[in-house]
């Protein structure tokens, strides 16, 4: 059995291992990471050897930390990271480099369309009907996008949003709310199959698929990290934040959007959403404006730029050929926007 897993800000970690009864045989990890002294890598080895099977993550980690010396260095490795990484050669997990990844960035959408898109669109990968697709989205009118199980009242002020000319949509996922323009907002999907997470719990699923998008930053010149649970943030505050959504049927896909503030105006946004005392003081501030640290004050490019920079990182990375929507995969999006997405029910399922 074979299994990787890289280390979020880390190194490559690769574990190949037999199971005979139950128990681990057999292993063998490598990688491109940093580790001193040389021996260690035998004491891993000699730890994971003879584990059940059935083991978790953490549970293996704590037998690898107890076999190191106390003089190990580890750069670029962490033991939860070999743990994970055997944890997925279990489950059979594949990897980026195993799909012909399909990019669709087309013309800006509407905020509903936008919904049922990320729903139909996994809904074929986990198919296998469609390649596992990265889309960019266009904005053709400003929204605000509450989360699966959020409150519409608690979350948007409707007087701010009919002042402003904002449409309220209720995505799949759950999560907080997104306040979008379309000119100073960058939205993406991943639509993946299942196994590409397999091995990893939910939330490292968040890391594992938000790795490409901190590289892209780190090209640009920005440090940035995942923030568990589904943040991304700098030193100069969060960035962008994720959800994500299970998909059953076929072999199963896993739908992670993320939007990242290019630009924000905070009054706008604050006439808006409805955030509260108890929001502002988990975020650790005092103020809802500076929550958000938006791209084009760090990057100093244009927002058209900071995409194209980070399609072009995911290319290079895991490959990507430009694709579309069918006809097919929009007729069935149209149809839930009339069904489901565009619907006060589905909007105000949650009052």
């Amino acid at each position: 059995m074979h299994g990787s897993y890289k280390v979020p800000g880390g190194k490559l970690v690769v574990v190949d291992l037999d199971v005979e009864e139950g128990v681990l045989r057999n292993v063998r990890v490598a990688g491109d990471f940093f580790l001193e002294p040389d021996e260690a890598i035998f004491s891993i080895n000699t730890a994971l050897e003879g584990a059940l099977s059935s083991t978790d993550a953490a549970g293996l980690a704590a037998r690898i930390t107890a076999a190191l010396p106390e003089s190990t260095v580890m750069l670029g490795l962490t033991a939860e990271g070999v743990g994970i990484a055997v944890r997925r050669a279990l489950a059979h997990a594949t990897e980026w480099s195993d799909y012909d990844w399909q990019l669709v960035h087309v013309e800006p959408q509407a905020p509903a369309l936008h919904m049922a898109l990320d729903e139909v669109i996994t809904a074929e990968v986990a198919a296998g009907r469609r390649a596992p697709t990265l889309r960019v989205w266009e904005w053709a009118s400003p929204s605000v996008v509450i989360g699966s199980f959020q409150s519409l009242r608690n979350e948007v002020d409707p007087e701010g949003a009919a002042k402003h000319g904002m449409t309220v949509v209720r995505r799949v996922s759950g999560g907080g709310a997104m306040f979008v323009e379309p000119m100073s907002t960058i939205t993406y999907s991943l639509s993946v199959p299942e196994s590409l997470v397999s091995g990893l719990s939910f939330a490292d699923s968040y890391a594992y698929l938000d790795d490409w998008v901190l590289e892209a930053l780190g090209d640009m010149g920005i440090k940035a990290w995942y923030q568990p649970l589904n943040d991304i943030a700098t030193d100069a505050g969060k960035i962008a934040g994720a959800a994500q959504k299970r998909v059953v049927g076929g072999e199963g896909a896993v739908l992670h959007h993320v939007t990242m503030s290019y630009d924000i105006d905070a009054d706008k946004m604050l006439d808006v959403l409805r955030i509260g005392k108890e929001k502002l003081s988990d975020k650790g501030t005092r103020s809802a404006k500076k929550r958000v640290d938006p791209l084009r004050r760090q990057t100093g490019l244009t927002r058209e730029a900071v995409i194209e920079r980070m399609i072009d990182s995911f290319r290079t990375r895991h490959g990507l050929t430009r694709g579309n929507v069918t006809d097919e995969e929009m007729a069935r999006a149209e149809e839930l926007v009339a069904t489901k997405f565009g619907t006060e029910e589905w909007t105000a399922r949650v009052p």
